[in-house]
């Protein structure tokens, strides 16, 4: 056991974390072989086999799940320790993977990282864009940037970084050709852009007299994808119910139109910036939280020093 090296520890987490030999290769940049290798000299280090092979995957045994509490209780501690030097140093530097959904990546991350790298160059963004949830320890995500209406898990710090709602939108391209609804009843004579992924996101939330109504969408045009839906919706083919963070700066620079405002009920829920464990200490993390708790807030300086 003594013989163990911390990337002995860092490579068998991943091996569960990512379930086959050939990602953690492919993640690692070198051959099945070598982390096949590797996991061999890991089993033999400890005396007991740990991972237990099938044709569905690989999966610990029970000796391989002790094995694998003390890695991350161990490399958890790392962590730590790499936080507590780096806030000593104030250096903001390295990589930091980030993951966001598609249509807050292009329309908020992306237009942010000009600004985020003039204020420190020597920092790096990777990008995960997926509009599932990431999985942080598998995906190695360092910063999650996610919506919760709900507790978040004990296993992760959250700050919230900004809100999001949801209102209904439309190009002027289409408002000129079709008009504007007056009341929500009026949705069943347009063409409606809709989510055909996460259908709880076709009841659209009305406030009307006082009492909260939800319609039901039926979408003429439909996408699995919120960025997708979007510009289905900048292109004039139908009404949209989209993120505010989206919608409001494209409304601001005359590219939609909002819908039926005095009736919408946005139903804003935070946007929070998440990290598992103790990484959120580390300065490159502090830094970009810090930075898009500015840019979401509505400061934007990147956008102010675009001017």
């Amino acid at each position: 056991m003594r013989e163990l090296a911390f990337e002995d520890l860092q490579l068998f987490v991943r091996v569960l974390e990512l379930g086959t030999l050939s990602a953690v290769a492919r993640e690692r940049d070198v051959p099945v072989s070598q982390v096949s290798r590797s996991l061999a000299r890991i089993e033999k280090a400890c005396g007991a086999r740990l991972i237990h092979r099938s044709t569905h995957g690989l999966s610990a045994t029970a000796e391989g799940e002790t094995f694998l509490g003390y890695g991350r209780r161990v490399l958890g501690t790392l962590d730590e320790l790499e936080g507590e030097f780096a806030a000593s140093s104030r250096e903001v530097s390295g990589v930091v993977r980030v993951a966001a959904s598609t249509v807050v990546a292009h329309y908020q991350v992306v237009p942010s990282l000009a600004g985020l790298s003039r204020r420190h160059p020597k920092l790096r963004v990777e990008l995960e864009v997926n509009d599932r949830l990431a999985d942080m320890a598998r995906d190695g995500i360092d910063l999650a940037i996610r919506t919760s209406a709900g507790p978040l898990p004990d296993t992760v710090v959250a700050r919230q970084i900004g809100t999001l709602g949801r209102a209904l939108y439309a190009s002027p391209s289409y408002v000129k050709r079709h008009g504007l609804p007056k009341h929500p009843d009026d949705l069943a004579k347009h063409p409606l852009v809709t989510n055909n992924a996460v259908p709880v996101l076709n009841q659209w939330p009305f406030r009307i007299k006082g009492k909260a109504v939800a319609v039901a969408a039926d979408g003429h045009w439909r996408t699995n994808d919120t960025n997708m839906a979007c510009k289905m919706v900048l292109e004039g083919l139908g009404i949209g119910r989209l993120a505010t963070l989206v919608g409001e700066p494209l409304a601001h620079e005359g590219r939609l139109v909002p819908v039926l405002a005095a009736y919408v009920d946005p139903q804003s829920v935070p946007v929070h910036a998440i990290t598992a464990g103790a990484r959120h200490r580390l300065p490159k993390i502090r830094a970009c939280i810090d930075y898009w708790a500015e840019w979401f807030g509505g400061a934007q300086p990147a956008k102010a020093a675009n001017a």
